[in-house]
Protein backbone atom coordinates (compact mmCIF):
# COMPACT_ATOMS: atom_id res chain seq x y z
CA UNK A 1 0.00 0.00 0.00
CA UNK A 2 1.16 3.44 -0.61
CA UNK A 3 0.44 6.92 -2.22
CA UNK A 4 0.59 7.41 -5.66
CA UNK A 5 -0.63 9.28 -8.56
CA UNK A 6 -1.77 5.94 -10.22
CA UNK A 7 -3.70 4.55 -7.38
CA UNK A 8 -6.99 4.78 -6.20
CA UNK A 9 -8.33 7.88 -4.43
CA UNK A 10 -8.43 7.97 -0.43
CA UNK A 11 -9.30 10.94 1.69
CA UNK A 12 -8.12 11.35 5.01
CA UNK A 13 -9.31 14.16 8.02
CA UNK A 14 -7.42 14.65 10.61
CA UNK A 15 -7.85 16.79 13.75
CA UNK A 16 -5.10 17.25 16.34
CA UNK A 17 -6.05 16.58 19.72
CA UNK A 18 -3.64 16.44 22.09
CA UNK A 19 0.10 17.71 21.38
CA UNK A 20 3.35 16.12 23.25
CA UNK A 21 6.91 17.14 22.66
CA UNK A 22 7.90 14.70 19.48
CA UNK A 23 4.05 12.73 19.32
CA UNK A 24 0.53 14.09 18.76
CA UNK A 25 -2.67 12.47 19.23
CA UNK A 26 -5.34 13.19 16.50
CA UNK A 27 -8.61 12.26 15.71
CA UNK A 28 -9.01 10.69 11.94
CA UNK A 29 -11.87 10.22 9.79
CA UNK A 30 -12.16 8.67 6.48
CA UNK A 31 -13.99 9.42 3.53
CA UNK A 32 -12.83 6.43 2.02
CA UNK A 33 -11.97 2.52 3.34
CA UNK A 34 -8.97 1.94 1.40
CA UNK A 35 -6.37 -1.12 3.06
CA UNK A 36 -4.14 0.42 5.49
CA UNK A 37 -5.53 3.89 4.63
CA UNK A 38 -4.63 5.86 8.08
CA UNK A 39 -1.36 4.19 8.58
CA UNK A 40 -0.36 4.75 4.48
CA UNK A 41 -1.11 8.36 4.52
CA UNK A 42 0.60 9.22 8.30
CA UNK A 43 3.45 7.77 7.14
CA UNK A 44 3.24 9.63 4.19
CA UNK A 45 3.36 12.73 5.85
CA UNK A 46 6.37 11.70 7.67
CA UNK A 47 4.02 11.21 11.11
CA UNK A 48 4.19 7.02 11.76
CA UNK A 49 2.02 5.85 13.90
CA UNK A 50 3.78 4.63 17.47
CA UNK A 51 4.70 1.11 17.28
CA UNK A 52 3.83 -0.02 13.10
CA UNK A 53 6.10 -1.96 12.36
CA UNK A 54 5.45 -1.74 8.69
CA UNK A 55 4.48 1.80 7.51
CA UNK A 56 6.75 3.21 10.66
CA UNK A 57 10.04 2.78 10.06
CA UNK A 58 12.71 2.33 12.91
CA UNK A 59 11.37 3.32 15.78
CA UNK A 60 12.62 6.82 16.84
CA UNK A 61 14.02 8.18 20.23
CA UNK A 62 12.68 11.47 20.76
CA UNK A 63 15.77 13.62 22.20
CA UNK A 64 15.61 14.38 25.74
CA UNK A 65 13.18 11.34 26.43
CA UNK A 66 13.02 9.73 30.02
CA UNK A 67 14.11 6.46 31.00
CA UNK A 68 10.02 5.81 31.88
CA UNK A 69 8.84 7.42 28.10
CA UNK A 70 11.53 5.41 26.17
CA UNK A 71 10.18 2.24 28.29
CA UNK A 72 7.01 3.09 27.22
CA UNK A 73 7.65 3.41 23.65
CA UNK A 74 9.35 0.43 23.14
CA UNK A 75 7.40 -2.18 24.70
CA UNK A 76 3.96 -0.76 23.21
CA UNK A 77 3.57 -4.23 20.99
CA UNK A 78 1.01 -2.85 18.62
CA UNK A 79 0.40 -0.01 16.65
CA UNK A 80 -1.00 2.75 18.38
CA UNK A 81 -4.11 3.03 16.54
CA UNK A 82 -7.65 2.60 17.87
CA UNK A 83 -11.33 3.02 16.27
CA UNK A 84 -13.45 4.82 18.58
CA UNK A 85 -16.81 4.19 16.11
CA UNK A 86 -17.23 2.39 12.85
CA UNK A 87 -20.34 3.04 11.41
CA UNK A 88 -21.75 1.57 7.54
CA UNK A 89 -25.02 0.89 5.70
CA UNK A 90 -26.16 -2.93 6.35
CA UNK A 91 -25.91 -4.48 2.95
CA UNK A 92 -29.72 -5.84 3.41
CA UNK A 93 -31.72 -3.22 5.30
CA UNK A 94 -29.64 -0.26 4.26
CA UNK A 95 -29.82 0.69 8.24
CA UNK A 96 -26.68 2.79 9.28
CA UNK A 97 -25.46 0.68 12.00
CA UNK A 98 -22.82 2.46 14.61
CA UNK A 99 -20.24 0.73 16.87
CA UNK A 100 -18.46 2.08 19.33
CA UNK A 101 -15.77 1.12 22.13
CA UNK A 102 -13.78 3.04 24.46
CA UNK A 103 -10.12 3.10 24.78
CA UNK A 104 -7.87 0.23 25.37
CA UNK A 105 -6.02 0.53 28.47
CA UNK A 106 -2.84 0.01 27.09
CA UNK A 107 -3.36 3.27 24.85
CA UNK A 108 -4.89 5.17 27.75
CA UNK A 109 -1.17 4.28 29.64
CA UNK A 110 0.56 5.32 26.73
CA UNK A 111 -1.13 8.55 26.30
CA UNK A 112 -0.85 9.03 30.06
CA UNK A 113 2.29 8.50 30.07
CA UNK A 114 3.08 10.92 26.63
CA UNK A 115 1.47 13.73 28.46
CA UNK A 116 3.54 13.07 31.68
CA UNK A 117 6.81 12.73 29.75
CA UNK A 118 6.61 14.02 26.77
CA UNK A 119 5.11 18.03 27.29
CA UNK A 120 4.55 19.96 24.47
Amino acid sequence: MAVVPEGKAAVTHYRIAQRFGAHTLLDVSLESGRTHQIRVHLAWRKHPLVGDPVYGGRATRPAGASARLLEALSTFTRQALHARELAFMHPESGETMTFSAPLPSDLTDLIHCLSEEDPA
